[in-house]
């Protein structure tokens, strides 16, 4: 391969790098993909052929093609890349037919660099559209082709200026020495590329970490949020939830520490919102359900209660994707949330909010009480509801009136609100259906639930437990959430999906003033949090371990994050402190204990065994002393790290180029030296020794070829070295 060839070829894979960031980002729709593609292909073949365009024509096709980007991304008439960030799509569209109008033109130096900076572009647009880990790889991949193109750019530039300065009488032995210096570049170019793109790496990785980001962390996948999510609204109509949850789109990922008490909440439930008023087909909020503001303190704190006893904390940290909702996600009683928040806003009813322009993804943590009182506590909870709660036990005017006897009929035999509200939930739980299907209907498709289709999903159960207990003067509202999700073991983070989206109840016992949740869905509408077993589900879970890692680390790094970060380290170097210390310690103590044998305190034979033991360990470490200086001595004299290294570097040691410095010196000793204007070809032709001439071509083969040489060819240098002084003399 010829240096102009592999310009070509790296120039090439560059634009092609471009293209692959936007395509793992989902920047381009299939369209677009077989459009790009499909023009790369042309042009390697068209290219230096008299069908590619010219350079007029190029100028004009971008002049009229900008307008028409323009009004397509007024009216939306194409549309072959994404639909959901529509600005995005049509930048995309944009850089892509900008890049395919150059490929097909006869380029220049301006040309080619035009090409650079637009696979720039479409780099620094994938971006802000991926959360994907594939994005690092096509993103390394992209730095390691245009290191090695902007190299190979000004060699060849430099190449043809030199060129054209050479006069005639130079030119075939310069020629000939180009087309060496040609072969030498494409092998050392990738390796060179790699060197600098390492080099990058060791001084950026330090910065990217020391210095946090602010502001969002991308566009995500829909500039509107995840469509659909309108489980999450201030109302919800029975039978929406069923459709969230035949999605597998990630909603949020969920890392919980005290795992030792996780467990007391039950199955896990993010809470999001809760409602308290039913009309009969939709629950909703009441104009009772007032906010209040918490301010933001120290270290980016929002103080919201004051737990019951510090060790009942559990810590959530909570990477929420874009979501049309300023809703944030958390185990029930949060005392307190730490998050990059200007305000953060809780309603009467416990949900959070903070403020929200844009669908942006949010890093926060979140500390919530897990305590809760007994069985035996709540069941001797009778007191008397006050006029504050009145709203949890209204009931539609036109509810059908065979729910109430129902509900009375299931509870007759209940002395208490705990145990009516347990009577109830296990007989929705174990006497009903769960199904996905929109089946109840009607004006009231909660009796139609209860009496006739007999199945539904999570937001009739818990629609149907909490009106049947309001019949019964029982205060309570249903929240909206998720359930716990997929636990990854490897990422060490629940995996929370629209299809996880759930209602649950809560009754509230005013005696201990606590809202206590209750889940009457069956249990085939329970997440139990397992993952996929088998090697699909081990792979599986590896990518979305290193998913996580890649949000956590690089999508959603922010202030937050570093000082954790900090945190962490700072933690492993205390530990390592510790066990140095304990170590020095046990060392120190060890010594002590024998001094005081060898001086005899514990008698002599004591003190005969402790000296004898302290003289076998002298002359242990003097042996090893000497053992280690003979060693050393014997690898140098072996010369074993330098065989090590040529092995490291795949070279032996006839590649090495004494030989020809060997050659020289014999010369020199007799007057024979190069001038400064003599190449090492001309410097050998001119000495009339076929030896010299000999020599000197293995030499440039190995010095600017790259090539090993055999042991045959190292004797036959040898004896062309002998030669050569018999020569010489």
């Amino acid at each position: 391969m010829n240096f102009d060839k592999f310009f070509k070829l790296i120039s090439y894979a560059v634009v092609f790098c471009g293209f692959l960031s936007l395509f793992v980002s989902s920047g381009v729709g299939v369209f677009a993909t077989v459009f790009f593609v499909s023009i790369l292909i042309s042009a390697w073949f068209l290219e230096n052929t008299r069908w590619q365009i010219s350079e007029r024509i190029g100028t004009i096709l971008i002049f009229a093609v900008v307008p028409l980007f323009y009004i397509d991304w007024k009216y939306q008439f194409v549309g072959f890349g994404t639909n959901e960030v529509v600005v995005a799509a049509t930048l995309a569209k944009v850089i892509l037919v900008l890049a395919a109008i150059k490929l097909l033109q006869k380029k220049s130096d301006k040309d080619w660099v035009f090409l650079y900076l637009i696979s720039f572009f479409e780099v620094l647009l994938a971006a802000g559209l991926s959360i994907s880990p594939l994005y690092l790889f096509s993103f390394v991949l992209y730095l390691l082709t245009a290191i090695c193109a902007v190299v190979t750019f000004e060699i060849r530039k430099t190449s043809r200026i030199v060129q054209h300065n050479l006069n005639a009488g130079q030119k075939t032995q310069d020629t000939q020495t180009q087309n060496i210096f040609d072969k030498a570049s494409i092998f050392r170019l990738p390796h060179t590329s790699v060197s600098i793109l390492l080099l990058l790496v060791i001084v950026a990785v330090p910065m990217f970490f020391a210095l946090p980001r602010v502001g969002g962390a991308g566009l995500g996948n829909s500039a509107n949020g995840l469509s659909g999510f309108t489980g999450f609204s201030d109302s919800v109509k029975l039978g929406q939830i069923g459709q969230l949850k035949q999605n597998d789109r990630v909603v949020m990922r969920v890392r919980v520490e005290n795992k030792n008490v996780e467990r007391s909440f039950g199955s896990l439930h993010w809470r999001g919102i809760a409602l308290d008023y039913f009309d009969n087909s939709t629950w909703s909020k009441s104009k009772d359900v007032t906010s209040k503001a918490h301010k933001r303190g120290e270290r980016d704190f929002f103080l919201i209660d004051v737990p019951s006893n510090k060790n009942e904390v559990t810590v959530q940290t909570v990477y929420l994707e874009p979501i049309d909702s300023s809703v944030l996600f958390a185990l029930a009683r949060p005392v307190a949330v730490q998050g990059n928040f200007t305000t953060l806003v809780q309603d009467s009813e416990g949900a959070l909010n903070f403020p929200r322009t844009n669908f942006e993804r949010a890093t926060y943590k979140v500390y919530s009480d897990h305590s809760l009182p007994s069985a035996n506590e709540l069941k001797l909870d009778d007191e008397t509801y006050t006029a504050e709660h009145a709203g949890y036990l209204e009931l539609p005017d036109n509810l059908d009136g065979r729910i109430a006897q129902f509900a009375k009929q299931l509870t007759a035999n209940a002395k208490n609100r705990f145990d009516k509200a347990k009577i109830i939930g296990s007989h929705l739980q174990n006497d009903y259906g769960y199904t996905l299907e929109l089946k109840a209907g009607g004006e009231q498709p909660l009796a139609d639930f209860l009496f006739n289709v007999r199945e539904g999903h999570c937001e009739y159960f818990a629609t149907a437990m909490a009106v049947m207990l309001r019949t019964q003067g029982i205060a309570t509202r249903i929240v909206n959430g998720f359930q716990e999700g997929e636990y990854n073991e490897t990422a060490d983070v629940y995996v929370v999906r629209q299809k996880n989206a759930h209602s649950w109840v809560e009754v509230y016992f005013p005696e201990t003033n606590a809202w206590i949740p209750f889940d009457p869905t069956p249990f085939a509408g329970q997440n139990d949090g397992t993952t996929t077993a088998g090697i699909l589900g081990s792979f599986g879970n590896y990518l979305e371990a290193l998913e996580t890692f890649w949000i956590q680390y690089f999508v959603s790094y922010d202030n937050q994050e570093q000082r954790s970060l900090v945190r962490s380290f700072k933690k492993s170097l205390s530990e390592y402190q510790t066990k140095t210390s304990n170590w020095l310690n046990d060392a120190q103590q060890k010594l002590s204990d024998w001094w005081k044998q060898a001086r005899g305190d514990e008698g002599l034979q004591s003190s005969a065994k402790a000296i004898g033991i302290g003289a076998l360990y002298v002359a242990s470490a003097v042996l090893g002393i000497f053992l280690l200086v003979w060693l050393y001595h014997k690898i140098v004299k072996l010369g074993v790290w330098r065989k090590l290294f040529d092995w490291a570097w795949r070279k032996n040691q006839t590649s090495i180029v004494e030989f020809y410095e060997q050659m020289q010196k014999v010369l020199a000793s007799r007057g024979f030296t190069r001038a400064a204007h003599q190449t090492p070809l001309e410097f050998a032709f001119a000495l009339n020794m076929p030896e010299a001439v000999k020599i000197t071509e293995k030499y440039n083969l190995v010095r600017f070829g790259e090539k090993n040489l055999s042991n045959d060819e190292a004797r036959e240098i040898e004896n062309w070295l002998n030669d050569l002084e018999k020569v010489a003399k």
